[in-house]
This record gives C-alpha cells, structure tokens and sequence, in this order.
C-alpha cells in the first residue's frame, strides 16, 4: 500500500500554454495548468457539469517533452503526487499553492 500514499491520476485539458522556467541553479521546470471535468445530476434531475483546475509541475526530461509537444487545448492523462507550498507574492504578502508534480505524462489528442 505504500505506493498508493500519494498519487493523483487526471485526464484533462491543458489550459495555459506550458510555461518553460530556468531556477538560479539552471535546473529546468515546466508549469501549466489542467481542467477536469465531472457531471451530475442535481435534485430535480437537471445534469450539472463542473470543472475544476489543477497546477501541474513537470522536472527533468518530461519537462522537455513537455515544452516541444503539449500545447494549450490537448487532451492528456497525468501521474503525480500532490504537494503544497507557500511563497510571497510582489506586495508581501504569503499565498499557498496546491500543484501536482507530473511523473508520467500521455498525450491524448491535441489540437494541432
């Protein structure tokens, strides 16, 4: 059961072209976000679509793969694990960040 601690498997829709970043010790990342979508039907039967997004995080060389074949619209599925994290924005003040950190990455269809 260990393996089953923290894992997160999506299917979606990239939402924001992926974003290539370089950190001060040159290591590369790239970010994006991702939208799910569920439907249901509420009391009175009407069916009820919800869409949530997700930030993905993807390292060493998915990153590249990444940044040359997912583009804004593809359909792709997701492995990863969950992380939080907090930073200070330009005026100061502290946010929190949910992101998925993408380990295994499948290209569904895209819109090229």
């Amino acid at each position: 059961m260990n393996s089953l601690r923290n894992k997160v498997q999506l299917i979606g829709h990239v939402g924001i072209q992926p974003e290539m970043m370089t950190l001060e010790s040159g290591k590369k990342f790239v970010k994006f976000t991702m939208a799910t979508n569920d439907s249901f039907k509420n009391s009175k039967g009407e069916k009820i679509e919800e869409t949530q997004w997700h930030n993905l995080v993807v390292w060493n060389a998915l990153s590249n793969v990444v940044e040359n074949y997912v583009n804004k619209g593809d359909e792709i599925a997701i492995e990863g694990r969950l992380t939080n994290r907090s930073y200070q924005d330009k005026e100061g003040n502290k946010r929190y960040i949910s992101e998925i950190v993408v380990n295994e990455l499948l290209l569904l269809g895209n819109k090229k």
